[in-house]
């Protein structure tokens, strides 16, 4: 079999131009097309200007494309970035053969990564003005991604206190190893005694927080608004990361995607509580408001019910107390006779009412049988095992609202519809950790991971309006303008 000549040192006789170096349909192109379209105000808010005086500085348009590109691409770091502008043909292509290094990519991400967080709403707007996204249903839920920091630096209130005391012995010992009897101090403060000092202040701080936020029983040293919470890793120093996510219809029918139309990052490992700033964001980004919102048990709630009654959202929901629902003697089994105000049991016992109990924050109605009666009662030991004041019932302000939310989801309407939950929106966090490397965060503090997940999420949508970019290009479409800010 012949072999093709292989000739490291070839030249050409016309050599190529910049443009031939990637195909018309290449993601970069595409990246190019986005920032190329951004209006002034965008840059204008990011506070590029164009001055004479000074030594030239990259493009505003070109750093941006590279970490667009980078993050759609799974490549997040920095140094990653630099590597990239020296040797791959598309980073080289959106920098203009330009090789930017990590410390100006750096700086121009934490300069700019606030303004860079109006992009993700800015890949809303323009599905939406492409039609892409069908709002008559959007799901919701909740992943977490490992912070930043080790676990093994994570100390409660009294490992602190041991650690600031042993810091502060080793600190007295290296001063007193410094000593230079009439000379002068040093300049700099030496290395160990720097590094001792500098992990004495981060210890004061992690101790002001602890004492600070109620309930919060350790702090990280690395990442100090890293809170432990429970993954698959195990539980481990990490972020609540939130997203709503709305079907995609890219070029025909039958080729779909999905749209994140909402982002958040908290600290709260429980995601009941996101259920309605997360509809709130998703109204405000598409301007409209989705017929249908999808979530799992997790942010089951009777709060959370009322919340979506209140903005007439029809909400579907799965509780997560569905063994405790099979029980023959659950509340639900109960019936209410309002002109009593009373409840009777399966067995026909009444349960009146006796007061009104408050904790944590909830109120709720309190109903007692007498004792004696539920003694004599043949449920006696699986209904209740109170032999004073019998079965009691605790009805909160909700409740009326929770039954008719179960009854709904026995539907098959309902059950139709939750269906739809897994195709949604657990393909999306799978492609953040398997396709995007999402896996942990690369950032500490809760308003740099944020930033970082919004870019993510802002890079998952750009994906997407990707392949719709590509479509047309296939069809040879007029391709849309991006959404005018």
């Amino acid at each position: 079999m012949p072999l093709r000549p292989l000739n490291r040192q070839r030249t050409w006789l016309l050599p190529p131009t910049l443009d031939e170096l990637i195909p018309d349909d290449h993601p970069a192109r595409f990246i190019a097309t986005l920032v190329d379209n951004l209006d002034a105000s965008f840059w204008l808010e990011l506070g590029i200007l164009d001055e004479s005086l000074g030594a030239p500085s990259y493009h505003p348009r070109g750093l941006l494309s590279v970490w667009l590109y980078g993050f759609m691409t799974g490549t997040r770091s920095s140094r990653k970035l630099e590597a990239g502008c020296r040797d791959q043909i598309p980073y080289l292509w959106l920098t203009g053969w330009q090789h930017p290094d990590h410390n100006t990519l750096w700086r121009f991400y934490k300069e700019n990564r606030k303004e860079i967080r109006h992009l993700f709403k800015m890949t809303v707007r323009t599905a939406l003005k492409m039609n892409l996204i069908d709002l008559a249903v959007q799901a919701l839920d909740g992943t977490k991604v490992a912070a930043n920091a080790n676990k093994d630096r994570s100390y409660d209130a009294k490992e602190l206190e041991r650690l600031l005391s042993r810091l502060d012995e080793a600190v007295r010992d290296l001063e007193k190893q410094n000593e230079s009897g009439n000379d002068p101090p040093p300049v700099y403060l030496p290395e160990k005694l720097r590094k001792a000092e500098q992990l004495r202040e981060k210890v004061k701080t992690a101790m002001q927080v602890l004492a600070e936020e109620d309930g919060r029983k350790n702090v990280n040293l690395t990442d100090d608004q890293a809170v432990f919470m429970k993954s698959r890793q195990g539980i481990i120093p990490a972020y609540n990361v939130q997203a709503m996510a709305s079907p995609a219809t890219i070029g025909n029918e039958h080729e779909k995607g999905m749209i994140i139309t909402a982002v958040d990052t908290v600290l709260d490992p429980a995601d009941a509580a996101q259920l309605t700033p997360m509809v709130d964001q998703a109204r405000e980004n598409t301007e409209s408001k989705a017929e249908i919102t999808i979530t799992d048990a997790g942010y089951h709630s009777g709060t959370n019910l009322a919340d979506c009654a209140q903005r007439e959202q029809t909400i579907v929901m799965p509780e997560s107390q569905d063994i405790a629902l099979q029980k023959p003697y659950h509340k639900d089994k109960f019936a209410y006779e309002s002109a009593t105000d009373c409840y009777t049991c399966p067995h026909g016992h009444v349960l009146r009412f006796v007061r009104i109990k408050v904790a944590h924050n909830k109120r709720q109605r309190i109903y007692h049988c007498s004792g004696p009666i539920c003694r004599s009662c043949p449920a006696f030991g699986i209904c209740t095992t109170c032999k004073h004041h019998g079965r009691e019932l605790q009805i909160g302000d909700h409740d009326e609202l929770l039954r008719q939310h179960r009854v709904w989801m026995k539907t098959e309407a309902a059950k139709t519809i939750y269906a739809i939950r897994k195709q949604l929106i657990e393909p999306v966090f799978g492609i953040f950790k398997e396709q995007m490397g999402f896996r942990r965060f690369l950032l500490r503090g809760l308003d740099n991971v944020r930033a970082e997940a919004t870019l993510i999420a802002t890079a998952f949508n750009l994906r997407t309006l990707y392949r719709q970019w590509c479509c047309q290009l296939l069809n040879n479409h007029e391709l849309l303008a991006f959404y005018d800010r």
